[in-house]
């Protein structure tokens, strides 16, 4: 077992883009280490140059405290797994699992044994005559996986190697794979832009972000106590609700107006010397509880159901609240397109022309006219909120809500939630979270 140190790494590209950008991060021996978020954010890029695959720009790359930015791939002694698994298709699988003993010299009768024994491992054993052309994706990562341990790496790299699964393989294989490193003790590098995946395999998760370093802790911590809005915005299923806001500091009170509706928190000195900032709220799904309007003990936000997805076991329920969310770019969300704002496509084509672009219509935030003016309806008179009469276009402030089956509401109805003001989430225009104790 290793540990393995990226110091300072950057690594700049010759058309000049930053794809890693001065990232320090350290897995420690036997750990496994998620690197998550979104496409283009560098995470496979570190992968590549721990791997010894690119040459950083600058920094360092240690494996057990020695620098290694000298020494070759194969020097390194890390195995990697690829998305697209790289199979030999001309090679059985015994013979594509043996190859990287066979290319190092090793002794036939122990490349055998060996193969044997980590086919064995990874339940391919019945396999090995056959070609990879005869295998389902789910045996062909297998394969990948075994090929990469046979040589008893000190460490293991997998570049998103699930991600042209189905959803039920999987849910099935990132279990196997956590459970097989964590068996074999092996420091385990890990990409994946999918959350699920990070939070359910990872002994640490480190978030990236344009190839800046976000946090790094443990899932729970990242989750529930998240350092950036962009972490707090790209965990959560579903996506966390972000909500444009004002802070106003009182003798006996604290308020969070939200231009529509108001939510009182408990004073802290925290917040003494924001008076009057405006802030991004966000809040999970998980943190708002329906409740029988009049009996909530804290803070809460009413609205109209406009839309209830029934999951079977509970649903999501969206809440027209009339408070308007945060634009995707405060959000520090990535769009499709980055060259492009969702708005812009859905303004060159309105909701008349074409079928995808309609459904982005529906979805995106609109651009309102002059002559339809804010509104506010808070003693504070924080903008920005829109009455419903003057715009044709569906609600912007949608809150999601988690409820329990099989009692469900209907579209249409009112709705009261309850707020956990512990679980409420403050940032400021930068994107840094506000702590409030």
């Amino acid at each position: 077992m290793v540990a393995i140190t990226t110091d300072r790494l950057t690594k700049v590209f010759p058309d000049g883009t930053v794809a890693v950008d001065e990232v320090t991060i350290e897995a420690a021996s036997g750990e496994f280490l998620v690197l998550l978020g979104p496409t283009g954010c560098g995470k496979s890029t570190i992968l590549r140059l721990v791997a010894g695959l690119e040459a950083q720009t600058s920094g360092h790359v240690l494996i057990d405290g020695q620098v290694v930015d000298r020494l070759s791939a194969k020097e390194r002694q890390v195995a990697m797994v690829f998305q697209d698994y790289a199979l030999y298709p001309h090679l059985t699988v015994a013979q594509n699992i043996g190859f990287p003993l066979r290319a190092g010299s090793q002794a036939a009768a122990d490349t055998d044994a060996r193969v044997a024994e980590v086919a064995e491992h990874l339940g391919v054993r019945d396999l090995l005559h056959r070609l990879p052309g005869h295998l389902s994706g789910g045996q062909r990562q297998r394969v990948a996986m075994a090929r990469a341990l046979v040589r008893k790496p000190q460490a293991f790299l997998l570049d998103e190697p699930l991600s042209n699964l189905d959803a039920g393989l999987r849910a099935e294989l990132r279990a196997e794979v956590a459970l097989l490193a964590r068996r074999l003790a092996v420091t385990t590098l890990y990409v994946t832009h999918d959350q699920t995946e990070a939070m359910t395999m990872a002994d640490r998760v480190v978030v990236l972000r344009r190839g800046v370093l976000q946090q790094i802790g443990p899932p729970a911590e990242v989750y529930g106590d998240p350092a950036t809005l962009f972490v707090a915005a790209f965990l959560g299923t579903p996506r966390t609700n972000l909500l444009q806001g004002a802070i106003y500091v009182e003798a006996e009170r604290t308020v969070v107006d939200l231009g529509s509706q108001l939510l009182e928190i408990p004073p802290t000195t925290a917040l003494a010397g924001r008076h009057n900032e405006r802030v991004t709220v966000a809040l999970r799904a998980d943190a708002l509880r329906p409740v029988p309007d009049g009996s909530a003990k804290g803070p809460v936000l009413r609205g109209e159901v406009r839309l209830v997805e029934n999951l079977g076991h509970e649903a999501l329920v969206h809440l027209d609240t009339g408070i308007v969310p945060t634009p995707i770019e405060d959000s520090q969300l990535e769009h499709p397109d980055p060259g492009q704002h969702l708005a812009d496509v859905i303004a060159e084509d309105p909701p008349t022309g074409h079928p995808f672009r309609q459904a982005l219509a529906r979805m995106m935030p609109h651009g309102r006219q002059e002559s339809q003016p804010a509104t506010a309806r808070t003693e504070y008179g924080f903008y920005p909120v829109y009455d419903a009469e003057l715009d044709d276009q569906p609600p912007l402030g949608d809150v999601l809500v988690r409820v329990p089956a099989p009692v469900l509401p209907r579209r249409g109805e009112s709705m009261t939630v309850e707020v956990d003001v512990d679980r409420l989430m403050l940032f400021d225009r930068s994107g840094t979270r506000i702590r409030t104790s």
